[in-house]
């Protein structure tokens, strides 16, 4: 198999190393975030910067998909997002989407950092080892592909957080969400616990 001929400058840059071909149908900015779907396979290169012809397949190649491990497979605590937390930000996050850019939709979403979380809560009357949680917060790196009419397709990251405060009040428990675009996880988890204490409701 011949490799594409852009890939040469790239393999110039990479003396010894390897050079990723990458399907450009399903990113929007090749400097932005690649999913590893887009990746067709990963060529070698020489110590001389030059394509040696070998290559390694990529066996996840092909439409992205959707990747929330990092969220549901930490074992904290997500009972307050209900029985499918995944499902449960994803769809905030659609709704988000629509709302900003009337029309748009989720094509796919990862999970693309382990999560940031905090918790609050006061101790149990009847027995001071247990917690009442009161208060819970996250804050989730992502990436997203969307769909915009009428035909454009992007790759959007940044990180969705989510607070919700009066967990031991039943129905008058309220949260609130905030999707922050080209932002860091460190830079979100630092807004965390004033993002909490915002909402928290009157003793």
């Amino acid at each position: 198999m011949t490799p594409p001929t852009g890939l040469l400058a790239e393999a110039a840059r990479n003396p010894g190393g390897s050079v990723a071909e990458i399907d450009q149908t399903l990113i929007s900015d090749p400097n932005g975030y690649i999913p590893a779907e887009a990746i067709r396979r990963v060529w070698k290169v020489d110590a001389g910067g030059k394509l040696t012809g070998e290559f390694q397949p990529n066996p996840t190649y092909g439409p992205v998909q959707d990747d929330f491990t990092r969220l549901v497979g930490t074992g904290h605590f997500l009972d307050w997002l209900g029985d499918d937390p995944a499902t449960t930000v994803r769809q905030s996050v659609a709704e988000i989407i629509d709302q900003q850019v009337p029309g748009a939709t989720v094509r796919w979403m990862k999970i693309t950092d382990e999560p940031r979380f905090l918790t609050a809560g006061r101790r149990a009357p009847d027995d001071p080892d247990s917690l009442i949680v009161t208060r819970a917060a996250l804050a989730a790196s992502f990436a997203i592909g969307v769909d915009s009419p009428p035909s454009r397709h992007e790759i959007l990251w940044g990180v969705y957080s989510i607070a919700v405060a009066g967990l031991d009040r039943g129905e008058q428990t309220r949260s609130r969400v905030w999707f922050d675009l080209w932002t860091t996880l460190d830079t979100a988890e630092q807004q965390l616990r004033e993002r909490i204490t915002e909402i928290a409701l009157p003793s």
